[in-house]
C-alpha cells in the first residue's frame, strides 16, 4: 500500500440522477481502491437482480484480501429483503470491500425512499449527484470542467460553449477539456467559437440570434442550414421562444447593472447583458408580435402544422418583421 494512499469509505451512497456525475462516483471508488490495491476490480450489479445470500457472497472478504468495489445499481427499486441486508451490511462493513450503493433519490416502495436515509445514519459516505437542469447550475459545471482540466474561462466563454454545445453533460465535459487542450488553457468566446463554429452555426440559437436581430437573410440560412442537417424543429422553436422571452423579459426591467439584474431575473449576467444589447431594436408593439408568433410555433412544431418546417420560415419572418416595428 502506497503511504500516500487513503483508504476509501467502506460503504458509500451516490443519490441523484445525473448520470455522467453518477458514474464518476463510481469511477472515483475504484479509482480511491486502486491507490490502495491496484488489482481492486468493479463489479456491477442491480439491486433485483440480487438476494440476501448474494449480497452477502459478493461483500463477503477475499480469501486473498484483494481490493473490490461493489456497484449496487438501482437501489430505488429493492424490496424490503435485500435492503435490510444492505442496511445490515453498512453498519458492519468488511475490510478491503467498498460498496457503492447507487439510489435516484426516489423509490418506488417506502423502503426503497427510506434507504438513503438509512444509510446515511448508518455512516453511509454520500455523494449527491443531483440532476442539472438550472442554467446557473450548468454553467457552474462547465467552469469546474475547465478549471479541472487546468485551464480558466470567463462567463462569455462559458456561456457560448453551451450554446455551440447544448446542455448534454458527457458533451460539455468533452468539449471543455478538449478546448483547454488546445488553447494552452485560456479559454474564452473567440476560441469557442472558432473551435465550435461548424456546430453553432446550425444551431437554433444561431437562428434565433439573426432573427431577433432583424437579420432576415442571415436567419433564414441558418435555418435552412439547421433543418438540412438534422436539427430538431422542436429545438429550433425552443431557441426562438427562449430568445424572444429573454428580451422581453430584460426589456421589462430596463437599463440596469447585469450582475445586480441577473439574480432578480434568475439568469446568468451574461445572457442579461447579450439580450440588453439585443432589446436595443426591439419596442412593446413588436415584442408582443414575436411573442404570439414563437406561442403559435409551439404548438405548430408539435403536430398542429402540417409542415413545421415552413412553420419555423414563417415564424422566423414573423420575428423579423415585428424587431422592424419603429
Amino acid at each position: 500500500m502506497s503511504a500516500a494512499a487513503v483508504t476509501p469509505a467502506p460503504v458509500q451512497l451516490v443519490v441523484g440522477e445525473e448520470e455522467l456525475l453518477v458514474e464518476r462516483a463510481v469511477r472515483s471508488a475504484l479509482a480511491a481502491a486502486r491507490r490502495v490495491d491496484p488489482q481492486a476490480d468493479l463489479t456491477r450489479v442491480k439491486v433485483t437482480d440480487l438476494t440476501p445470500p448474494e449480497l452477502a457472497e459478493l461483500v463477503s472478504p477475499s480469501l486473498f484480501a484483494e481490493g473490490r468495489v461493489i456497484a449496487l445499481e438501482s437501489a430505488q427499486d429493492a424490496g424490503k429483503e435485500i435492503a435490510d441486508a444492505v442496511l445490515a451490511y453498512a453498519k458492519s462493513p468488511a475490510d478491503g470491500v467498498t460498496l457503492v450503493v447507487v439510489h435516484t433519490g426516489g423509490g418506488r416502495s417506502k423502503v426503497a425512499k427510506e434507504l438513503p436515509t438509512a444509510l446515511r445514519k448508518a455512516g453511509a459516505e454520500v455523494i449527491e449527484c443531483p440532476k442539472i437542469t438550472k442554467a446557473a447550475d450548468r454553467e457552474a459545471f462547465v467552469r469546474n470542467e475547465i478549471r479541472s482540466a487546468g485551464g480558466k474561462a470567463d462567463p462569455e466563454a462559458v456561456g457560448a460553449l453551451i450554446e455551440a454545445v447544448g446542455s448534454d453533460l458527457r458533451e460539455l465535459a468533452a468539449a471543455a477539456s478538449q478546448l483547454v487542450a488546445d488553447t494552452g488553457g485560456k479559454v474564452d468566446a473567440d476560441a469557442v467559437h472558432r473551435y465550435h463554429r461548424g456546430r453553432a452555426e446550425v444551431t437554433g440559437f444561431a437562428v434565433a440570434e439573426k432573427a431577433v436581430m432583424g437579420d432576415r437573410a442571415g436567419a433564414l440560412e441558418a435555418l435552412r442550414w439547421a433543418i438540412h442537417l438534422g436539427v430538431p424543429h422542436v429545438l429550433v422553436a425552443d431557441a426562438l421562444a427562449d430568445a424572444v422571452r429573454t428580451i422581453a423579459r430584460v426589456s421589462a426591467v430596463g437599463r440596469g447593472d447585469p450582475f445586480k439584474l441577473a439574480g432578480e431575473l434568475g439568469m446568468p449576467p451574461w445572457k442579461v447583458k447579450k439580450a440588453q444589447g439585443q432589446a436595443r431594436g426591439w419596442d412593446g408593439d413588436g415584442l408582443a408580435a414575436a411573442m404570439s408568433a414563437v406561442a403559435d410555433l409551439n404548438a405548430d412544431v408539435k403536430g398542429v402544422a402540417a409542415d413545421s418546417g415552413y412553420a419555423l420560415e414563417r415564424a422566423v419572418l414573423k420575428i423579423v418583421a415585428a424587431h422592424g416595428r419603429r
